[in-house]
């Protein structure tokens, strides 16, 4: 009996050796495991923050968010000096699905001076708005870009003759006057059009005319000079327009505070009387 002790307790000794290898090889297993899944996250962490986009800046707001009536933005003066007898003094407007973003007038008349022939004349203008847009960029950048598209359209018109640019001063933001001249119904045409940006605008006017019946056909320059005279007030209808919005803006709440202060005033003074006078 005192022989078979010991033996017992070295059986036993070895028989738990296994299980602490086991053991030990399932929490090296496990440790490894999570080191692994920790690198992973760690390294797909840091791939979704290398492609995050930057957030761009804010566009710059439009400057003017509506249009002038098209056939008012020029004087009744002006149009009586460029189209004499104008079929139709108010001018006829064009059609447009939104008029505080796309506008337009003309006008054309023919001025008989007997034996010595008449005098025609044809006057439009055209307003084109553009919004600020933060996919597509600021109003005025988009202006800027249809400006120089218009301007390259005028130049490539179909039939004109001695086509020719020049700056046109002190129109909006930037204008461009394109002169040439055009056959058109046995008759020798001067035309003039500018174009011209102000802010997200894009204001565009044309001005010819010719003689017929014998009648001389007007200067190159008495055209352009008229264009211009009568685009600087089309530009400046732009502002106007967008000053009236201003004063026609909501209450500032002054004139109602003062209102209701004078009615209160009013109530309190019907009361005092009446509790002042005596009951019979």
């Amino acid at each position: 009996m005192h022989r078979s002790a010991p033996r017992l307790s070295r059986i036993l000794a070895c028989a738990a050796v296994p299980v602490m290898l086991v053991a030990v090889g399932c929490s090296s297993d496990s440790g490894s495991g999570s080191g692994s899944d920790a690198k992973k996250s760690a390294d797909s962490s840091s791939s979704g923050a290398a492609t995050t986009e930057p957030t761009k800046p804010a566009v710059e707001p439009a400057k003017f968010g509506d249009l002038p009536d098209a056939c008012s933005s020029i004087g009744k003066g002006t149009i009586e000096d460029l189209v004499p007898d104008a079929k139709k003094k108010g001018g006829t407007a064009g059609r447009s699905s939104d008029l505080s973003v796309r506008g337009s007038c003309s006008w054309n008349g023919l001025k008989d001076n007997g034996v010595k022939g008449s005098q025609y004349r044809w006057l439009s203008v055209a307003f084109t708005r553009f919004d600020s847009d933060q996919s597509l960029g600021s109003g005025a950048d988009r202006a800027a870009e249809d400006y120089t598209k218009q301007v390259a359209k005028e130049k490539a018109s179909e039939g004109a003759q001695k086509v020719a640019t020049a700056d046109a001063s002190g129109i909006g933001d930037e204008a461009t006057a394109i002169t040439y001249g055009l056959d058109k119904s046995d008759e020798k045409f001067e035309n003039s059009t500018v174009v011209a940006r102000t802010g997200n605008v894009v204001v565009t006017l044309t001005y010819n005319g010719a003689g017929f019946a014998g009648a001389k056909t007007p200067s190159a320059a008495d055209i352009l000079k008229d264009a211009q005279k009568a685009a600087k007030e089309a530009v400046a209808a732009v502002g106007k327009t967008a000053e009236a919005a201003k004063s026609d803006g909501p209450s500032d709440g002054k004139s109602d505070e003062k209102k209701d202060e004078k009615s209160d005033g009013e109530k309190g003074e019907k009361k005092d009387d009446a509790e002042a006078t005596p009951k019979s």
